[in-house]
């Protein structure tokens, strides 16, 4: 009975783990996120009242100066709590009295610190590679189809169909996105621009959807200091605009709100993406991954959207452009109505992925 006790814990163990995992790597990002409002708020001498992790009931908190700190129960967010951050406030050390490039530095520092831990964690996956992938062309498959097009060894892929390519993110991105195999190039080529059109390559339908066949190999660097701090830049600027076009294709119809996941899928991928890790002892994949959720979580908190930091950044932009700031009631109004309708956002994309779990 011991043995079957042993052997039934451990396996409840290694379907707990991966989550764990996945919700202790959430955790940080929220902590960073307002680590870093709550720093720059201390530099410019703000109020804060509260910095807590967690939404809900308070477990632990424990007061150091003006600042009380707390853990609470639900780990699904955290906050920093200003004095005068909703609200005009007389009190020395008011967000609201401070000067607007003050104001903006606070807020868009969430944002911006989660950005960097994403540049940090690329440099972390690349510097774990044998070689770092370069976008540019280093040999042919036999048979290749785009070498009959013009593509050739040592070329330095530049554009694809009028987008820029600054790393191997952008290529297979660029390339995964394609309805019909045809390209057009721009490439560096004996230190000149070269523009190939209607470079082709082989497809297959796979699922009723069109593969590209890649039949090129790209050419790979060994990882050094400066390669990995060069290469982690370039792709996480590769992974940011893989973003920005994921969401303008969302907006434009190409993604269906059933293509989007919140937090219950994002942490079953990390928990599968950490199982595959351990089981390969590879955790390119994995860190691949918390990149790109980093980096989208960073960006899409700055994008001016209502009741995000980058909503609150637009107005201060406003109030910056013609000295003097939006009426507060106003600019809540506007947070309330984007508080109300992310929330419902929010609440689809987690039904969806509770239903794709059912579905298993």
């Amino acid at each position: 009975m011991k043995f079957i006790s042993l052997v039934t814990a451990g396996a409840v163990w290694g379907k707990v783990w991966p989550i764990l995992v996945a919700i202790l790597f959430f955790g940080l990002i929220i902590f960073f996120h307002e680590l870093g409002h709550f720093t720059f708020a201390k530099i410019f001498k703000v109020k804060v009242h509260e910095f807590a992790m967690g939404m809900g009931p308070t477990l632990f908190k424990f007061k150091k100066g003006e600042t009380k700190y707390a853990l609470r129960l639900l780990p699904i967010g955290g906050f920093v709590s200003m004095e005068g951050e909703d609200e005009d406030s007389e009190v020395e050390g008011a967000l609201c009295n401070k000067p607007a490039w003050q104001r903006f530095i606070i807020i868009a520092a969430g944002g911006v610190v989660n950005l960097i831990m994403g540049v940090i964690i690329v440099a972390l996956m690349l510097s774990q590679m044998d070689l770092i992938g370069l976008p540019e062309v280093h040999s042919f498959h036999e048979n290749s189809v785009s070498s009959q097009y013009g593509l050739q060894e040592k070329d330095k892929i530049k554009k694809i169909n009028g987008k820029n390519v600054y790393s191997e993110y952008d290529l297979s991105f660029l390339m995964t996105r394609d309805d019909d195999g045809v390209f057009d190039f721009v490439v560096e080529r004996d230190a000149e621009k070269v523009t190939l059109e209607g470079v082709k390559f082989a497809t297959k339908e796979n699922n009723g959807k069109l593969t590209i066949m890649y039949d090129f190999i790209i050419k790979g660097v060994e990882p050094t200091f400066l390669n990995v701090v060069k290469n982690a830049v370039k792709e996480s600027v590769s992974i940011g605009r893989i973003v920005w076009i994921s969401l303008l294709d969302l907006v434009t119809g190409q993604y269906g709100l059933s293509d989007l996941s919140g937090p219950i899928g994002t942490v079953t991928y990390i928990a599968d993406a950490a199982e595959i890790a351990k089981q390969e002892t590879d955790y390119s994949y994995l860190l691949a991954m918390l990149a790109m959720i980093t980096i989208n979580i960073g960006l899409f908190n700055l994008f001016p959207l209502p009741a995000l930091d980058g909503g609150r950044l637009f107005f201060l932009v406003i109030e910056m452009i013609f000295r003097k700031p939006v009426p507060r009631k106003y600019e809540g109004w506007v947070h309330a109505i984007g508080l109300v309708l992310l929330l419902i956002l929010m609440a689809a994309i987690s039904f969806s992925d509770i239903w794709r779990l059912i579905k298993g």
